[in-house]
């Protein structure tokens, strides 16, 4: 049996907000892109209960509403959002081919790449069942709901540090989770929470698990060294061991850092491979928000109608 091959302008890989916007920006010029969501549709979102930093909710909103919104709006100007995992590319040649479940091989004109980044996390069963209900992995997202509370922190390189100096901010003491008897953060970073009176850094020190029944209320801790286990009252465990970006099918075609973000030419969203965009979390490493991957979401639209222009000008 041949295989099914469809022949499409604008292929988007990936939803959530960056996605959803370069599908309104894509179909609002006419392109009536393609867009297959990806094993979560909507992104990080969708595990997110409460968005309160999106501009347009002045009450705020649930994620998964949210990203509701956000597809309906894509689908109105004519997007076809389809329920799909990309699971191999080619980008070698022209048209770019991308082929969907192993089984339907598209062949597009442009692809914009909005695979996002996952969370890393510990693997603890307390921590997928707590998880939006007092456990998160973005203390920017969530700090504000434990204002005047008690957290507790897991990680040690400048990420787990940034986010701990913001939380400090927020909250009334931050505990701060670190398996080793060092950290790997920044020497700056490091003075900047050692040097905080809100800060309590607990060093050779792992979860053993997140307590609470519908929220989180604590945190029983394990001393590597002595062995020894202790509780610890807090409302709020965040996880800041890194993310992990899902660019793995792009490597042998598209340049990345070592972690495996996206590299874009800076000002644009431009990868190596003419024809090829990449935004959102699957290329930025600093900021990681909704709001600057709908940015970057709207920057594809355009490089990618701009380069259309001229492809077709050719």
């Amino acid at each position: 049996m041949q295989p099914e091959i469809e022949k499409v302008k604008v292929l988007i890989i990936g939803s959530g907000p960056a996605g959803y916007t370069a599908a309104i920006y894509a179909a609002r010029a006419g392109f009536t892109p393609v867009l297959y969501t990806g094993p979560q549709p909507g992104g990080q979102l969708t595990i997110t209960n409460d968005v309160e930093n999106y501009p347009g909710y002045p009450d705020g909103v649930v994620g998964p509403e949210m990203m509701e919104d956000f597809r309906k709006q894509a689908e109105r100007f004519g997007t076809q959002v389809r329920y799909g995992l990309a699971t191999s590319v080619d980008f070698s040649t022209k048209p770019h081919t991308v082929v969907i479940d192993e089984q339907i091989t598209i062949h597009a004109d442009t692809v914009l790449i909005s695979t996002g980044a996952s969370a890393k996390w510990l693997g603890i069963e307390s921590e997928t069942r707590l998880n939006g209900q007092g456990v998160s992995a973005c203390a920017v997202c969530d700090g504000f709901f434990f204002k005047g509370q008690v957290v507790a922190i897991v990680g040690a390189g400048d990420t787990a540090c940034e986010e701990a100096s913001y939380l400090s901010n927020i909250c009334s003491k931050i505990y701060m989770l670190i398996r080793k008897d060092e950290m790997r953060a920044s020497q700056i970073m490091q003075k900047r929470v050692m040097n905080n009176p809100k800060i309590e850094i607990l060093w050779n020190t792992e979860t053993d698990e997140i307590l609470g029944d519908k929220e989180v209320n604590g945190v029983r801790i394990l001393n590597n060294k002595t062995g020894e286990k202790s509780e610890i009252a807090i409302s709020g465990f965040f996880v800041a061991i890194g993310h992990q970006p899902n660019t793995g099918i792009f490597k042998d075609f598209i340049h990345m850092d070592d972690a495996g973000y996206i590299k874009t030419i800076p000002g644009s969203t431009k990868t190596n491979v003419e024809g090829v965009f990449a935004c959102g979390d699957a290329q930025d490493n600093i900021y990681r928000q909704a709001v600057t991957a709908a940015g970057t979401g709207c920057m594809a639209a355009l490089d990618a109608e701009r380069y259309l222009a001229e492809f077709e000008n050719d």
